[in-house]
C-alpha cells in the first residue's frame, strides 16, 4: 500500500488515514510543544509510542505531553528506573512507561500496561521492547537526530494507527 509523506516545519493541518507526517524540530522547546499538541488529542485507551535512540528527545516530548495534561510545573521524572510513573489528568489517568530496562516482552504485564490502557492512556518510551505487542490505538512518534553542531535538530515522524487515524493535528 503506498503512503503519503509531507515534511512540515511549522504547521500541520491534518493526519488523514494511512498518512505519515514528518516535523523538523529546531530545538528542545519545539519537541516540548509537539508533546503538548499530541496531549490535546490523547483519549482514554490511547497510546503514544516514542521511538528513537538515547538522547533523541523522547523524555522531553513525554514531559511536554504530561505537563500539558496536568500542570506546567508538574515534576516529570524519567521512569527509566521505576519503569512507570502515573499522573491524573482532568479526564483520565496517564501512565508514562520507559521499557528500556525490560529484557522480555512479557515483563510489561508485570508493570500493568493493559490495566493502564483500561484505566486511561499511556506514553511508552522504547516500545520496541514489546516485540509486536504494541497497542492497536497508538500514535508512533519516531524521533531522529539530524545535522551536526549548531545545525543539529530533531526530526519527528508520526504514524497513526487505529483510533489515531483521521485525527487532526495543528502544530
Amino acid at each position: 500500500m503506498p503512503f503519503v509523506c509531507f515534511v512540515v516545519k511549522f504547521f500541520l493541518t491534518a493526519i488523514p488515514t494511512n498518512m505519515l507526517l514528518i516535523f523538523e524540530l529546531a530545538d528542545e522547546d519545539a519537541t516540548t510543544r509537539l508533546g503538548a499538541v499530541i496531549a490535546h488529542l490523547l483519549q482514554a485507551g490511547d497510546a503514544v509510542c516514542l521511538w528513537g535512540p538515547l538522547g533523541a528527545g523522547k523524555s522531553t516530548l513525554a514531559r511536554g505531553l504530561v505537563r500539558a495534561l496536568t500542570r506546567a510545573d508538574e515534576e516529570v521524572p524519567s521512569p527509566t528506573f521505576t519503569l512507570v510513573q502515573f499522573y491524573e489528568t482532568a479526564d483520565f489517568s496517564l501512565a508514562h512507561l520507559d521499557l528500556y530496562r525490560l529484557t522480555r516482552p512479557d515483563e510489561v504485564e508485570e508493570i500493568g500496561l493493559d490495566e493502564a490502557l483500561d484505566d486511561g492512556a499511556v506514553v511508552i518510551e522504547w516500545p520496541e521492547r514489546l516485540e509486536g505487542r504494541l497497542p492497536a490505538d497508538r500514535l508512533d512518534v519516531e524521533i531522529a537526530v539530524a545535522g551536526e553542531g549548531v545545525g543539529e535538530h530533531r526530526v519527528a515522524r508520526l504514524t497513526p494507527h487505529g483510533a489515531w487515524e483521521g485525527r487532526t493535528i495543528e502544530f
